[in-house]
C-alpha cells in the first residue's frame, strides 16, 4: 500500500513486541476435544495413536522453528519453550502465537490419518493458544514442572475413573461420585485393591507426559581410508529433536541439559 491513498490505515495497527530478554512459552490447547475424543472414538483413559499424533505436530513445529528447545505435551495440549535469545518475526506476539498454533493446527489435521486410519476425521480439530513470558530459569522450571504434575493429577483420576466404568461396572456419575473428594492415595488404593492396578506400572508417556527437546548430538566422525583413524576435523554436533517420557520436574533432567536454559 506504499504511497497509496489508503496507506494510512496501517497507523491503526498497534506494536505488539514480546518484551526482550525474557522467555517465551506459547502453550496451545485443544478446543471442544471431549467432543471431538467422543465423535472419533478415542480409546479410554488415554488413546496412544491420538497421543502420538500430537507428538508428531509438536515436532512439525520444532523443525519449522529452531529457538524452540524443549516442547511438552500432555493430552490436548502442548507448550513450546523458546529460546530466551530468540529474536523469531522480531518477537512479535501476534506474528508469533499464530504461527506456531496454525502450523501445530494444519500438522494435526494432515497427519490424522496416518495415526488414526480408521477414524476418518468428521470435522476440523481446532487449537486455541497463549504466550507467556517468564523473567527466569527458575520460572521455565516451575511452568513445566506445573504442566508435569498436572499431567499426573489428572491421568491418575482418568485411569481410576475409566477403571470404575470399564471393569468396575460404574456409570460415567456413579464413577465421578466415587472419587469425589479423593486424595492421590485413595484413586491408588482403589485401582490396586478393586482391579489389582499398580498405578506406577502404567506407561510414564501416560503419567510424566512427552518431551521433545533439542539435543546437541555429536555426529559419528569419518574415518581416513589411509591411516584407519578418526579424522577430527569431520568432529560436528548436530542438533535433533529427541523424545522422551521422564521426569522434568527434578534437578537431574536440566543439569544434564544446560543448554535449554543457556
Amino acid at each position: 500500500m506504499s504511497g497509496s491513498k489508503y496507506a494510512y490505515v496501517k497507523g491503526y495497527e498497534l506494536p505488539d513486541t514480546i518484551l526482550p530478554n525474557t522467555y517465551i512459552v506459547v502453550r496451545i490447547d485443544g478446543r471442544a476435544f471431549h467432543r471431538l475424543s467422543q465423535e472419533h472414538s478415542f480409546v479410554k483413559p488415554n488413546d496412544e495413536r491420538a497421543l502420538s499424533l500430537m507428538d508428531h505436530a509438536a515436532r512439525d513445529v520444532m523443525d519449522e522453528f529452531k529457538d524452540v528447545v524443549l516442547a511438552f505435551g500432555e493430552s490436548d495440549e502442548y507448550s513450546f519453550l523458546f529460546r530466551k535469545s530468540t529474536a523469531v518475526y522480531k518477537r512479535r506476539h501476534a506474528k508469533i502465537l499464530t504461527t506456531v498454533t496454525s502450523l501445530f493446527t494444519s500438522s494435526y489435521v494432515f497427519n490424522w490419518s496416518r495415526y488414526l486410519p480408521e477414524a476418518p476425521l468428521k470435522y476440523p480439530p481446532s487449537f486455541d493458544g497463549r504466550i507467556v513470558l517468564y523473567p527466569s530459569s527458575q520460572d521455565v522450571r516451575d511452568y513445566f514442572a506445573w504442566r508435569q504434575v498436572d499431567t499426573h493429577i489428572n491421568n491418575l483420576y482418568n485411569t481410576t475413573f475409566w477403571a470404575l466404568v470399564q471393569q468396575g461396572g460404574e456409570s460415567t456419575t456413579q464413577a465421578h461420585q466415587i472419587l469425589k473428594g479423593t486424595v492421590s492415595k485413595a484413586k491408588q488404593e482403589i485401582l490396586f485393591s478393586r482391579f489389582n492396578i499398580n498405578y506406577n506400572d502404567t506407561p510414564e508417556r501416560f503419567r510424566k507426559g512427552s518431551v521433545q527437546v533439542r539435543e546437541e548430538i555429536t555426529a559419528n566422525p569419518e574415518i581416513d581410508e589411509t591411516s584407519g583413524k578418526h579424522r577430527k576435523t569431520d568432529l560436528r554436533v548436530e542438533s535433533r529433536i529427541v523424545s522422551h517420557h521422564c521426569d522434568i520436574i527434578k534437578d537431574d533432567f536440566w543439569i544434564a541439559r544446560t543448554h535449554l536454559l543457556a
